[in-house]
């Protein structure tokens, strides 16, 4: 008998799940750099109110495709139904192959260089750390949605009112000097890199699709918990660049290799450095919790549909969760973990091919309202055609920034990632083109 998914997810923790992946580290990372590509302060707050509206179109998009199919994999189901079983496969290929633990491995590696300042008992611990924050979440979501849920909940709120305490301070000093001094015109290389680096920041606005199954009340939920979180983040990162600013100024902004520990340093100087590595831990927490919760709903999806994975298609009975798909993607993380090291900016260079799937998602609004014009759509995209052409032409955008930037900077990045597509499509050829499977789909 198959076990199917409980609905068991809250408008709170739907939401929670989207600020918890979204809010990582990246915004501690990114924000001097992308500030430094922009022409003083209102270009600095411009670019990232443009990165929200921009998830926001995209959003708009999942949130149709989400309620029109509340199917557990996201992705997977709407390329799937709208390309042919091949497109959701090499979707859940790559995401299983490497992006998802990766992105998994990425954040557990941030949460350990940031523990290792707190305390660091030997050298390399940050090995030990990152590989046993892996083990530990991943335990936490095989033994139930709830446990999942509420470790993604607390963590949500305290990296949140992390935050909202940084925005406090920054924009409490005496100095203000957000108008210091600024770069003489806008670049299209600085322009062009400030905003891939704050749709990266971004990333994580359409997890919620990948759990549609589990959320109470989906045709409300959905929708809400997509806009309500991408609107969220949106409102945090402009306040918290507004705070960096106001404390520091644009050219200290620009130049800080810490920047959220030097805006706290100018009010609290004593306890900057260790206050925001918990702050940055609890982020990186959350973000790696969210990652595995929703990411081995996709595994899932693809293994109820294809019998070389169909081990992973099994929901728990007794646990509700989907045991296998956890346990192989916390192997494949823990693996990144313990062979890369510290070193893993080649898991970045995958970006290319998370663009085109996101250009394929988008199209498949199209494509899907062509195809199967009969199916209940309780929410439509807002401004529908504009607002999916405008996700779709960012796609385009973005895919074409990261393979440029890839074949100047590290093409071996590059090849490596149309590899793993190669290969899924191989594995694909081989087991989906046998007898038996032919079979079995009939």
């Amino acid at each position: 008998m198959r076990i199917a998914p409980r609905k068991e997810l809250s408008l709170f923790d739907s939401t929670c799940i989207i600020v918890g992946i979204i809010i990582g580290a990246g915004i501690y990372e990114t924000a001097p750099t992308v500030a430094a590509g922009m022409p003083g302060w209102p270009g600095v707050l411009g670019i990232w109110l443009a990165g929200g509206l921009l998830a926001l179109t995209g959003a708009l998009c999942y949130a149709e495709l989400a309620t029109a199919y509340p199917r557990e994999g996201g992705d997977y189901v709407y390329l799937s139904r709208s390309y042919g079983r091949w497109a959701g496969y090499l979707f859940g290929w790559s995401q299983l192959a490497i992006i998802r633990p990766g992105d998994i491995a990425l954040m557990a590696f941030v949460f350990a260089r940031y523990a290792g300042t707190l305390y660091e008992p030997f050298e390399n611990s940050h090995v030990i750390y990152a590989a046993v924050a892996v083990i530990a979440l991943t335990t936490i979501n095989i033994l139930g949605v709830k446990e999942g849920k509420w470790t993604q909940n607390l963590l949500t709120v305290l990296k949140t009112l992390g935050l909202l305490a940084i925005i406090t301070v920054g924009l409490s000093t005496r100095n203000p000097s957000m108008a210091s001094a600024r770069p003489a015109s806008l670049t299209m290389g600085g322009f062009e890199l400030s905003l891939i680096l704050v749709l990266y920041t971004f990333g994580g606005w359409n997890e919620m699709a990948y759990v549609a199954a589990e959320v109470k009340r989906p045709k409300q939920n959905i929708v809400r918990a997509l806009v309500l979180g991408t609107v969220a983040v949106t409102a945090l990162y402009i306040l918290v660049n507004a705070a960096f600013l106001h404390a520091l100024g644009y050219a200290k902004m620009t130049g800080s290799q810490a920047v959220a520990v030097d805006t706290v340093a100018t009010v609290l100087p004593d306890i900057a450095g260790r206050a925001i590595s918990i702050i940055v831990c609890i982020s990186a927490l959350g973000a790696v919790n969210g990652l595995v919760f929703t990411g081995s709903r996709i595994s899932y999806a693809m293994g109820e549909e294809h019998t070389a994975f169909r081990r992973l298609g099994r929901w728990h009975q007794r646990l509700g969760t989907p045991v296998w798909a956890l346990v192989i993607q916390g192997c494949l993380s823990l693996a990144i973990v313990l062979v890369a090291g510290s070193f893993i900016k080649t898991i970045l260079y995958t970006a290319p091919v998370v663009w085109i799937f996101f250009l394929a998602t988008g199209s498949s609004v199209f494509v899907l309202r062509y195809k199967e014009p009969k199916t209940s759509r309780p929410y439509k995209v807002m401004a529908y055609p504009l607002t999916t052409i405008i996700f779709c032409v960012c796609c385009i955008f973005m895919f074409y920034s990261c393979v440029s930037y890839a074949l100047v900077q590290r093409p071996v990045g590059l090849l490596i990632s149309l590899g793993i597509l190669f290969s899924g499509a191989l594995v694909y050829w081989f087991t989906e083109n046998r007898p038996s499977a032919r079979s079995k789909r009939k």
